[in-house]
């Protein structure tokens, strides 16, 4: 199991001077540019309402996962092992993580998905693909909106740099559903049991819809320097954005990638959907030339996405994978570190 970190849940002083900021996409345009970018810097988090996709869409994808989840172990087992994609039960990753979690990784583009709906659900496979795809349209489409405010707002000439990533046809997207069962235990000490131990997205940005469950806690920047959780109030309405390592440095660090973990509700499951947007495995991720200036040096050597795939396979869960890639000082040399 991973253990929950030391760190203790922030003050109540310092709750009540934090908050998750909150961004409307039915305000103007300039407003929604601005809050962006500074949520994304500051915090590399934030949560969005109105964002255009149905509640129906994402209701009949989480009933789906709920379906799934429901089977008995056996029947599950036919959509994996994990490795990476498929069913997995308690391990995470390859390397030996493991926490109080099942899920199902799947490919996010429609030809994938309905090939292995085959394998999640005998009976229904056409709902589940069905679902899942409509689903995964709708949260990418939201995924561009969101990057190509952050293109306007940081004033690239490209806007859509970002964003013509995850479109391209061979863009490694995923979505991720993430099934976390209450504590059997009531003791004290299991209140902060880890579901998801502490990690950073290694994806350009992350879309993430829960149930009404708590559960998600986030690691604040906190000038302070002191390392504390903070738990996020679920919104089975909104979605929450979460800025990956490949947007920190294609923005040569202006932009955070934000450190997070999901904790075991001692009473109630928690279903998570997440939609991590990827480029394709060849894309080549480097700062973007108008990310680097005299007062902000070139923080990152040049990589392709496989290379940081192959980087975040081979490490433990909650390294920083970036620091692989960083630029030394007295280096000319630009190739990858691995």
């Amino acid at each position: 199991m991973v253990v929950a970190s030391a760190s203790p849940l922030i003050h109540d002083k310092v709750i009540q001077s934090f908050f998750i900021p909150v961004i409307d996409l039915s305000q103007q345009r300039s407003l929604r540019t601005e809050l962006v970018v500074k949520s994304c810097e500051k915090l590399g988090f934030f949560k969005v309402i109105n964002h255009g996709v149905p509640l129906n869409l994402s209701l009949k994808m989480e009933a789906a996962a709920v379906e799934f989840f429901a089977l008995p172990g056996g029947e599950k087992q036919r959509a994996g092992p994990s490795s990476p994609l498929g069913y997995g039960s308690k391990s995470i990753g390859l390397k030996g993580d493991t926490g109080e979690v099942e899920y199902l990784l799947l490919p996010a583009n429609p030809s994938s998905l309905s090939h292995r709906a085959w394998t999640i659900s005998r009976e229904g496979p056409e709902k589940f693909s069905c679902a899942a795809n409509k689903y995964v349209e709708a949260v990418r489409k939201l995924a561009c909106e969101i990057l190509e405010l952050l293109g306007e707002g940081l004033g690239l000439k490209d806007t859509e740099v970002f964003s013509r990533m995850i479109r391209d046809r061979e863009s490694d997207s995923l979505l991720r559903l993430n099934h976390y069962l209450p504590c059997s235990s009531r003791e004290e000490n299991d209140k902060n049991r880890v579901g998801f131990g502490e990690h950073t997205d290694p994806q350009i940005i992350t879309l993430l819809r829960s149930n009404g469950v708590e559960g998600l806690q986030i690691l604040p920047p906190f000038s302070s320097g002191e390392a504390a959780w903070f738990p996020v109030s679920p919104d089975p309405t909104a979605f929450f954005v979460l800025v990956g390592d490949a947007l920190q440095a294609m923005t040569n660090g202006r932009l955070v990638s934000v450190r997070h973990r999901a904790i075991v509700h001692p009473y109630s499951s928690r279903l998570s959907m997440v939609y991590f947007a990827a480029p394709s495995l060849h894309s080549c991720l480097a700062p973007i030339p108008e990310m680097v200036t005299v007062q902000r040096p070139r923080c990152y050597k040049s990589f392709t996405w496989g290379d940081y795939k192959k980087a975040m396979y081979s490490l433990r869960l909650g390294h920083n994978r970036l620091d692989l890639f960083r630029v030394d000082a007295n280096e000319d040399n630009i190739k990858p570190l691995i």
